[in-house]
C-alpha cells in the first residue's frame, strides 16, 4: 500500500478511522513516519478497541496524538477576488508551489488550490483557494463560490488603474451575497516588481486610503520575485483564525467557509482566551 505525502495530506479523520485495520497499521505506520510529516514515534498512538462507523467489523486503529485527531484542525475556504489578468493565479502558484510562470493561462470558472498553514504551534489550517475568473462572462459561476467563503484577497494590478477602481465593486458584491455569514478581507497590490520601471498607475497612499475605508489590511507584492507573497496569505488567514476564537467568525450549519475537525477544542481554546484576556493585568512601573 503506498502512501505519499501528498496523499496523506488530504486523508481526513473519519476516512482513516473508518479503513484502516489493525492488519495494515504497521505498514502504515512506517510509511507515516517515512514521510517526514512526523518525527518521532510518539506522534502516533494506538487506540482502544471500538467500532468503524462505516465498517462495523472493524477496529480503529490509529490517529496522531493529543489533538491532531485529523491533519488538520480547521479547514478555511478562501476565494480569490479581482479583474481578469492582475494575477491572482500566479499569486496562488507562487504560494503554493513556489512557482512563477511568465505565461499563464486564463482561468475559466473556477480553479482549485490546496495548502496547509500552522497558525500557531499545534494548530494546523488547510487552506482551500477558490481561483475564480476575473471576466464578466464568468461572474455568474463565480458568485455561486461567495457564500461558502470565510476569507477573501482581493488583488488589483499596481500598473492597471481600471483594476484598482473595481475592488469596491468586487468588495461590495461578495458582502452583499454572502449574508448573513462574514468574509474577511485583505487587499492585494500585485506587480510590485514593476514599481521600479515607472509603470506604476495607483500610489501606495491611494491604495492605503481605500483599504482604511474598507477596514482592510494593505500589502503590496509580487508573484514574480515572491516578494510578499506568503505575508499576503498568512496574513489572511491569521485574521480569520482570529475571528474564529474572536467570535468574529462562527461555525454555522450547512456553511463550509470554516470547518472544524474538533468543535469541543475550538471552545476550549475560546474558554482559555477569555479567561487570560479576563485575568487582571500587573502594571508596570511606568504605567
Amino acid at each position: 500500500m503506498a502512501l505519499t505525502t501528498d496523499y496523506y495530506c488530504e486523508i481526513n479523520r473519519e476516512w482513516l478511522l473508518s479503513c484502516f485495520t489493525i492488519s495494515a497499521a504497521s505498514e502504515v505506520r512506517s510509511q507515516l513516519m517515512g514521510s517526514g510529516l512526523f518525527t518521532s514515534p510518539s506522534s502516533l498512538s494506538y487506540l482502544s478497541q471500538f467500532s468503524s462507523p462505516r465498517i462495523p467489523c472493524f477496529p480503529l486503529v490509529f490517529c496522531p496524538a493529543t489533538m491532531d485527531l485529523t491533519l488538520w484542525q480547521y479547514q478555511f475556504r478562501i476565494i480569490m477576488l479581482g479583474d481578469s489578468t492582475v494575477g491572482k493565479s500566479s499569486l496562488l502558484k507562487r504560494y503554493t508551489e513556489d512557482l512563477f510562470l511568465e505565461s499563464i493561462n486564463q482561468t475559466v470558472g473556477v480553479d482549485f488550490y490546496v495548502s496547509f498553514l500552522e497558525v500557531e504551534p499545534g494548530v494546523r489550517v488547510k487552506l482551500q483557494f477558490w481561483d475564480t475568473a476575473g471576466q464578466e462572462r464568468f461572474r455568474s459561476v463565480t458568485r455561486s463560490y461567495y457564500r461558502n467563503s470565510v476569507g477573501g484577497l482581493l488583488v488589483f494590478d499596481m500598473t492597471n488603474r481600471d483594476s484598482f477602481d473595481h475592488i469596491k465593486e468586487w468588495h461590495d458584491e461578495v458582502c452583499e451575497r454572502v449574508q448573513p455569514h462574514k468574509v474577511l478581507f485583505v487587499l492585494v497590490g500585485q506587480k510590485s516588481d514593476r514599481d521600479a520601471d515607472g509603470e506604476r498607475a495607483v500610489s501606495r497612499v491611494e491604495a492605503e486610503k481605500l483599504a482604511g475605508q474598507l477596514g482592510l489590511p494593505y500589502v503590496e507584492a509580487s508573484a514574480k520575485t515572491g516578494h510578499n507573497v506568503r505575508e499576503c496569505f498568512e496574513l489572511l488567514t491569521r485574521r480569520v483564525y482570529q475571528g474564529l476564537l474572536s467570535g468574529e467568525v462562527e461555525l454555522q450549519e450547512g456553511w463550509d467557509g470554516v470547518k472544524c475537525a474538533a468543535p469541543q477544542a475550538l471552545q476550549l481554546q475560546k474558554a482559555s482566551g477569555s479567561q487570560a484576556s479576563a485575568a487582571p493585568k500587573k502594571k508596570k512601573c511606568c504605567e
